[in-house]
């Protein structure tokens, strides 16, 4: 097994929760909404049309809809880039760190 089909199988051991929540990307003064399909603990899958690319880095938030809870609010980098029809990407997301 090759390093590459390893850290991809390491990858998959995590738990990815399913959802179907609004999401909001911001790369420098651009800002993109989306929808995230899945959240684990280091990383997130996310529909949206962008021209976003493998390294860019941006600032993910979902915002909370109940008043006690704080939403998600952190910076990730694009990691997977895979185009789908009418401009819209799906994209991997790895989460670098919590704001």
């Amino acid at each position: 097994m090759s390093q590459r089909d390893r850290d991809y199988d390491e990858k998959r051991d995590f738990i990815r929760m399913r959802m179907d929540a609004g999401v909001i990307l911001l790369l420098d003064e651009q800002r993109i909404e989306g929808v995230c399909l899945d959240l684990s603990s280091t990383g997130m899958q996310v529909e949206a049309t962008s021209s976003l690319r493998m390294g860019d880095r941006v600032r993910v938030q979902i915002p909370s809809t109940h008043p006690s809870l704080r939403g998600l609010d952190a910076d990730a980098e694009v990691v997977r880039v895979s185009a789908l029809d009418q401009g819209r990407q799906r994209l991997g997301l790895a989460i670098l760190e919590m704001r």
